[in-house]
């Protein structure tokens, strides 16, 4: 039977450390248990898969599967028996047959109370170590992301120096018990602070007229143009659709005349009412040898317009000075402090420090809703200890298959509650006090708003409150004195599809550079305009929640395109302090029937000093 044991183990796979060790307890289990050697190797397989274990069988891994074995038997027990009521104490006699013996004793309601707490502690336990927060569902189904052989791998890497540590993932190598003696270990509970609160949960949406479009679009106009004229560097801005001989400043939006994707020819500047009554004038641009610009972005124009006609450009300004940019005087009722203890927190922390894991939904693959890649990922956060979990929808994701199909026997509000919350209520009672997980909704959300900018998350937890938080899409929070933006549309993409660019002879092309750029750069988190099909904007929600008020010191956007990692130079301040951000596009957490991408990043007061890594799941 040994040789049979070892032959499952090399089919599906697994290599033997100390083989005879191995063999020999394997055997005992599958005695004991009366398992065939298929069925031990299955219930390898799913501890291996829960734990995020690579594909070598360790003889110290053994307790804990023993464990594994011994809930599995007693859950069977207790589907056999619905009336069954099980003490600690009575664990042996029922892992070895003899619960049938004391049947009619220890049915019905318990009376010994120190006994009913016991058993309650011991269920607790169990949870909390990962044996019954994975879906029961599915222990038995191996799917097509579980049959994965490496579990996490490092894509990319920001500041190698730091990272070479990131995948040495501890493993349970003296005792299963370790894990209790790490989790009475927290790291340093991080700050946060609300900043951007806007909409507010179950407000009217959709209900914009054509005047908020107008008033959206002409104060991005003109706050570009008085930004611009009180840097210094610019004259007051002119009327571009008049003709003059001489070189003229102006500032509009770039507009497309024809429907469909901007073409170089004709591109059309539309200045604001105040200064030439909202026309739009022709933009030449082939006197540049180097531009990227989109519908919607509103720049400043050099040029001149000798007929009338057409603006001929010289220079184009695309972005406003730093020295006049900072608008982080935001009134106080935008700020919201999510802890009591904030300002004594932020005494304390000299340095800006937050080690955080960001992931972007989907959170299941397309072919179940057992959301496996979500709980692989707080496996990995039990391990890696992050002070912050930033999670971006969607959650519930309505482009898959079952949810598009009606097929799924929960309401989108029970399946976020059992498959979401209750995960992450799992997770920070087992990290403790100090983990804190974010939300950030999507539009995809089948159980949320369908409008953008969208609210938060209307999580009723009010013991976890200080622990599990939502935030609006788009939106603005401060952890640690670190400024963190995220918006989970997939504005990237959009632009990339929208844009168009000339550049330089011999010059790089970094093009997911240049888009994330363009975000900063317009100070909106989305600036293209008209939106793209499908994206839901309420104008009247718009000009407060969209507009970018700070520059973040982590941008966060989530995208289909490829994930990056990467630190942004945006120019210097006045007094020559040179002003960086790190932007990040995690990718996708699964892919199709298999895993994505997160990224895991150790902000360490600058973006220079920081360390970042992208990991396949």
């Amino acid at each position: 039977m040994e040789e049979q044991i070892k032959a499952e183990f090399l089919k599906n796979g697994f290599a033997l450390d100390d083989e005879a060790e191995i063999l020999n307890k394997c055997l005992t289990f599958c005695i004991q248990y009366n398992l065939s050697p298929s069925d031990l190797v299955s219930s390898w397989d799913v501890y291996s898969l829960n734990r995020g274990l690579e594909l070598m069988v360790q003889s110290s891994h053994m307790g804990a599967f023993l464990q594994q074995l011994q809930n599995e038997r007693r859950e069977d027990i207790v589907k056999k028996e619905p009336g069954l009521h099980f003490y600690s104490s009575d664990i042996s006699m029922i892992l070895n047959d003899e619960y049938e013996d004391t049947k009619e004793i220890i049915l019905g309601t318990p009376t010994d109370k120190q006994k009913s707490s016991q058993a309650e502690t011991t269920a607790s336990a169990q949870k909390t170590n990962g044996s019954i927060s994975t879906s029961r569902k599915h222990l038995e189904t191996i799917t097509p992301f579980g049959q994965r052989r490496n579990k996490f791998v490092v894509q990319f890497s920001l500041n190698e120096k730091a990272n070479e540590e990131s995948m040495n993932i501890e493993h349970d190598q003296e005792n299963p018990n370790d894990d209790i003696i790490k989790r009475v270990q927290p790291s340093k509970r991080c700050s946060l602070q609300i900043i951007s609160s806007q909409p507010e949960p179950g407000c009217k949406f959709m209900y914009d007229r054509m005047e908020n479009k107008f008033n959206f679009l002409e104060s991005r106009i003109k706050d570009h143009a008085t930004a611009l004229v009180a840097s210094g560097l610019h004259e007051e801005p002119t009327d571009p659709t008049v003709a003059s001989q001489r070189s003229v400043f102006a500032v509009g939006m770039i507009c497309c005349e024809e429907e469909g994707r901007l073409k170089e020819k004709p591109i059309l500047l539309q200045s604001s009412v105040e200064y030439s009554g909202g026309q739009r004038v022709r933009l030449d641009l082939q006197n540049l040898n180097h531009f990227s610009v989109f519908p919607g972005q509103v720049v400043g124009v050099e040029g001149h317009n000798p007929s009338g006609h057409c603006l001929i450009a010289s220079k184009i300004v695309d972005r406003i000075p730093l020295s006049v940019s900072s608008t982080e005087n935001l009134p106080p009722t935008k700020k919201q402090a999510m802890d009591q203890d904030l300002q004594s927190t932020n005494a304390s922390c000299a340095m800006p420090e937050l080690s955080l894991i960001i992931a972007a939904g989907p959170f299941t693959t397309v072919d179940n809703l057992f959301f496996e890649p979500l709980a692989e990922l707080l496996s990995y956060a039990r391990r890696k200890q992050p002070q912050l979990i930033i999670l971006l929808g969607p959650f519930i994701d309505s482009d898959h298959p079952e949810i598009k199909k009606g097929t799924v026997n929960r309401t989108f509000d029970e399946i976020f509650q059992d498959e979401i919350l209750a995960r992450l209520r799992d997770y920070v009672e087992y990290m403790g006090s100090a983990a804190r997980v974010i939300l950030v909704p999507s539009v995809r959300d089948a159980n949320h708003d369908f409008v953008y900018p969208q609210p938060a998350f209307d999580i009723q937890s009010p013991d976890l409150e200080y622990q599990i938080n939502s935030i609006t899409n788009p939106g603005v929070f401060c952890a640690n004195e670190v400024k963190v933006a995220c918006c989970t549309v997939d504005v990237l993409k959009q632009l990339s599809a929208e844009e168009i660019s000339r550049n330089p002879q011999g010059g790089s092309k970094q093009r997911m550079t240049t888009l994330a750029n363009h975000i900063l750069n317009q100070h909106s988190f989305y600036p293209l305009y008209p939106p793209a099909e499908g994206i839901p904007i309420d104008f009247s929600l718009a000009p407060e929640a969209l507009q970018m008020s700070t520059v973040p010191d982590i941008l966060i956007l989530p995208s289909d395109l490829a994930h990056f990692v990467r630190v942004i130079s945006l120019g210097e301040r006045s007094e020559g302090e040179e002003v960086k951000s790190i932007c990040v596009n995690p990718g996708r957490l699964s892919r199709g029937e298999g895993g994505g991408f997160f990224v895991e990043l150790n902000y360490q007061g600058s973006c220079d000093l920081s360390s970042a890594s992208v990991i396949r799941i």
